[in-house]
């Protein structure tokens, strides 16, 4: 497989609304997508000819956000990958989050793939196929410094107020915990609640929370009081039964673990380097 620097991805706002999302492009440097024909490499068929369409939720950093105008992210990169070997270029559109759960849109043929920062569930694999885990993740606390919360525990007997992202395992998580918490339609949504003081704490992935403290007023204002090991994996997900896309994106993450991709990705996008997110077991 090429290089990083033969894969650096450059990504366009698009002037083409579909179903009233917003639409954007990631485009591979081996964008020779124009045959018009629907079959790609390997005898992947795509829901539009030329390109490969991601179905994702924005914001959610360092996953997927739009920077300077581009949707970058560490899913944004990886999906990349398999539409480069596709010989396709990667058009990303975004949806709700509650529609990854029925997979609605890959259902509906809007979209070929779906990366969101998702965790495999059984419940989801009624729905969707998953690809091989790409990323292991847990849950975070993160306080607001003068509440004096120390742990979920804390937070419960001090009966402060808990916020989550709507329809994530850190919502279904704080449920089962006996909270009742705030629900935020996004990630940005969260942190503007905590700043706001609609919430003292919020549950949400950690990578997310390593994003936001790299702000130096978020990391004077907040800090993370407890890890939460919920045990997920992050999958991308495809239509039932498209095996071929499928394999193709597996063998792409297989590729960019073995030849160093993964690894100058995850430094750019996560932060330190961590072995076990590279080689997760099968969900």
């Amino acid at each position: 497989m090429n290089t990083l620097s033969g894969r650096r991805t450059r990504v366009l706002a698009a002037t083409t609304a579909t179903a009233g999302l917003l639409l954007v492009s990631a485009c591979t440097s081996s964008d020779d997508g124009g045959s018009g024909s629907k079959t790609a490499a390997g005898g992947v068929e795509l829901v539009k000819a030329g390109q490969l369409t991601t179905c994702t939720h924005l914001p959610y950093p360092p996953f997927q956000s739009e920077i300077d105008g581009k949707v970058q992210g560490f899913d944004v990169s990886l999906i990349d990958l398999v539409a480069e070997d596709l010989g396709v270029k990667q058009e990303i559109l975004d949806t709700p989050f509650e529609n990854f759960k029925t997979g609605a849109f890959l259902n509906s043929g809007e979209c070929d793939v779906a990366a969101a920062g998702m965790t495999i569930t059984d419940e989801r694999k009624k729905n969707v196929d998953f690809s091989d885990p790409y990323f292991e993740a847990t849950q975070a606390l993160l306080v607001d410094k003068k509440a004096g919360l120390t742990s979920l525990a804390d937070v419960k007997s001090k009966n402060a107020k808990l916020g989550t992202q709507a329809q994530t395992t850190g919502e279904d998580y704080a449920k089962k915990e006996g909270f009742d918490p705030v629900s935020f339609e996004s990630s940005d949504a969260v942190l503007n609640g905590l700043r706001s003081g609609q919430v003292k704490a919020v549950v949400i992935d950690y990578p997310v929370v390593q994003g936001w403290l790299k702000d130096k007023a978020n990391a004077a204002a907040f800090e993370v009081a407890e890890n939460i090991n919920t045990g997920e994996q992050y999958g991308f997900t495809v239509k039932k039964g498209n095996t071929k896309l499928l394999a193709a994106i597996n063998k792409a993450l297989a590729a960019a673990k073995s030849d160093g991709t993964y690894k100058t990705l995850y430094e750019k996008w996560i932060g330190p380097y961590d072995e076990s997110a590279a080689s997760p077991a099968a969900s």
